[in-house]
């Protein structure tokens, strides 16, 4: 496989973000070029940045197992919204990212061919992008996913609570507002939209455990199906790594 490391200026944000982008070596094309393989979305925590996932985890062997083009962008600490600063992070990753991978690679693939998945915050990311633009992905996961911001306003002492305030506005309205996985959901569901399918995994001994549970019981409710795992684990690479493995096998198949 060949590992692209670029940086460029979105539009959208106006500020230089790393990406990097994984794809199959001209030999082991075999008759399929880029433009017709699957990608794969795969969007950071916040802490860390485009280089992550090629850093802790496994996924140029995985990608090479299965002839898939792997697109990491980074989000910096934005919870892949549109800031009031600006700085358009989802515009981004929706709109012009895609766009900017259509024009510079030839990477144009059809909803069928097109996965997203996250990490914690970026579990976050890949969810909204899934729920409000659902006729764009196939499948999307989210891993330790905060996937309830009600969250924030029960954590009174953290220091990054000033922080989240600038990007959300008033934490204790979280609940119910544009920012809140549940009215994407309900959204996504009342517009009888095609949702892509929905797979979640959260180790019992995280923090953000109770949230997965929580909207995974939101979209079985609503009649949205769920290919939920829990297990044993932490908030780390260990976990995500054997849940990147089991989400492609039922995205893709058998390696």
């Amino acid at each position: 496989m060949a590992l692209i490391r670029m940086d460029h200026v979105p539009e959208t944000v106006k500020s230089n973000l790393p990406l990097n982008i994984i794809v199959p070596e001209p030999g082991m094309m075999q008759g399929v070029p880029v433009r017709e393989r699957k990608v794969l979305y795969l969007l950071h925590g916040l802490s860390d940045d485009a280089s992550a996932w090629q850093r802790y985890s496994s996924i140029e062997t995985y990608a090479r197992l299965y002839g898939l083009v792997v697109v990491m962008p980074s989000s910096g600490r934005s919870f892949s919204i549109d800031q009031p600063n600006g700085q358009a992070y989802f515009s981004y990753l929706v709109d012009e990212l895609p766009r900017y991978l259509e024009e510079v690679f030839g990477i144009v693939p059809k909803r069928e061919n097109t996965l997203i998945a996250g990490i914690s915050m970026g579990g976050y990311g890949a969810m909204k992008a899934a729920l409000l633009h659902p006729e764009r992905y196939s499948i999307a996961a989210s891993f330790s996913g905060v996937l309830s911001l009600a969250i924030m306003a029960m954590m009174p002492d953290d220091p990054r609570k000033a922080e989240f305030a600038q990007l959300f506005g008033d934490l204790e309205k979280l609940p119910g507002s544009e920012h809140d996985p549940t009215v994407w959901l309900q959204r996504a569901v009342e517009a009888h939209a095609t949702l892509p399918k929905l797979f979640i995994a959260c180790a019992r001994q995280e923090d953000v455990y109770p949230l997965s549970v929580m909207f995974t019981e939101s979209c079985r409710s609503r009649g949205v199906e769920v290919d939920y795992h829990e297990e044993d684990g932490q908030h780390d690479w260990l976990f995500w790594d054997k849940q990147i493995q089991r989400f492609l096998a039922l995205a893709l198949g058998p390696s």
